[in-house]
C-alpha cells in the first residue's frame, strides 16, 4: 500500500512590510494633543487623586489634631464603625431616604416629562420652567425656606388649623417620622423637576415613526407608553437612576440645614455625620477619612449593581 503524504499545514508567517513613519505634520498633531491633555491630567491627579490617596492613609491613622500616628491594628477605625451605633442609624436614615425618594421622584419626573411633551400642551414653556425652577435655587437657601414653613409657629402649621386639620401645631422637625417626611419633601420639590428635563429630553428624540406604528397596531396611550416609549428611555433611565442613587447617599444638605439631623440623630445622613465627626467637637480626621471611603464603597457597589442590571445590551 503507498502510504498518504500529509501536506504540512503549518502556516506560513506572513513578512512584514516596511514600517511606515508617521509624517512630520501627523507628529506634530498628537504633539499639540498631548500638549492640550497634559495640564488637565496634571490637574485632576494633583486636585483629585492625590487628595484621595491622601484620605486613604488618613483612613489607617488615629489620634486627635495633627497628632496623628498609624492605628494597630491598621483597620482599627473600620473597625470600630461596626460598634458605631450613630453611623449604623445615619446608614438606616440614608437608605431610608434612598428607597422611599428615589423611587417617587422619578416615576413623578417621568410622569411629568410626558406630559410636558404633548405637542398639544398649551403654555409648556412656562410648565417646564415652573416645574424645573426649584432645581436652580440653592440647596442652603431652599433647605433654610423648608425649616421656616415647616416650624412650629410656621405656614404649614398656621394654614392646617385655619382649615381644622389639626388642633394643635405640629412639631414637624422635633418628630423623628415627620422630620424625615420633610427631607424627602424637599427632596422631590428640589430634584424632581431636574430629572425631568432629562426624560423631557430623551422623550424629544424618540422616533415618532415608532409611536405611529404602534398607534396604527392598535396600541392604546398606556400600551405605547410601556411598550415603546419606556424601553427607548432605558438608557436615560439608567442615568437618572444612578445620578439620584449617588446623591442620596451623599446627602448632606437638607440634614445639616433643615433637621440638624434631629431629634436624637433620626434624621441624620451618612455624609451630614461625616461632618459631625471630622470638624465638629473633637474632630478626628481619620475616623473621618474611614467613613468618607464606606460613603464612596457604598456609591461605586451601588453604581456598580446598576449597570449590571440596567445594561442589557449583548
Amino acid at each position: 500500500m503507498t502510504p498518504v503524504v500529509v501536506p504540512d499545514r503549518a502556516p506560513k508567517k506572513k513578512s512584514k512590510g516596511p514600517r511606515i513613519k508617521p509624517s512630520p505634520m501627523a507628529r506634530r498633531r498628537s504633539l499639540t494633543g498631548w500638549m492640550f491633555l497634559i495640564p488637565a491630567a496634571v490637574l485632576i491627579g494633583v486636585m483629585m487623586f492625590w487628595p484621595m490617596l491622601q484620605a486613604l492613609l488618613l483612613s489607617f491613622q488615629t489620634g486627635r489634631g495633627t497628632a496623628l500616628e498609624y492605628a494597630d491594628p491598621l483597620w482599627f477605625n473600620y473597625d470600630r464603625m461596626l460598634d458605631d451605633e450613630i453611623f449604623k442609624l445615619t446608614v438606616g436614615n440614608t437608605l431610608l431616604y434612598l428607597a422611599i425618594q428615589v423611587p417617587i421622584m422619578l416615576v413623578s419626573a417621568l410622569v411629568l416629562a410626558n406630559i410636558l411633551n404633548n405637542p398639544r400642551l398649551k403654555f409648556k414653556s412656562f410648565w417646564r420652567t415652573a416645574i424645573f425652577l426649584p432645581a436652580a435655587i440653592s440647596l442652603v437657601s431652599y433647605s433654610l425656606v423648608f425649616r421656616t414653613i415647616f416650624a412650629t409657629d410656621g405656614l404649614v402649621n398656621d394654614w392646617m388649623l385655619a382649615l381644622g386639620f389639626i388642633d394643635s401645631p405640629i412639631n414637624w422637625l422635633g418628630n423623628t417620622n415627620t422630620a424625615r417626611f420633610v427631607i424627602i419633601l424637599g427632596l422631590l420639590w428640589r430634584w424632581t423637576g431636574y430629572n425631568m428635563i432629562f426624560y423631557l429630553a430623551g422623550l424629544q428624540n424618540i422616533d415618532p415613526t415608532t409611536l405611529e406604528a404602534a398607534k396604527m397596531d392598535g396600541a392604546g396611550p398606556i400600551r405605547t407608553f410601556f411598550s415603546v416609549t419606556i424601553p427607548q428611555l432605558k438608557p436615560m433611565i439608567l442615568l437618572t437612576v444612578i445620578m439620584s442613587t449617588n446623591g442620596t447617599i451623599q446627602l448632606f444638605d437638607e440634614s445639616f440645614n433643615l433637621t440638624r439631623g434631629g431629634p436624637a440623630n433620626t434624621s441624620m445622613t451618612m455624609s451630614h455625620y461625616l461632618y459631625e465627626v471630622s470638624f465638629q467637637n473633637n474632630p478626628n480626621f481619620g475616623y473621618g477619612a474611614a467613613l468618607s471611603y464606606v460613603i464612596l464603597m457604598m456609591v461605586a457597589v451601588l453604581a456598580a449593581i446598576q449597570m449590571k442590571v440596567g445594561d442589557k445590551r449583548d
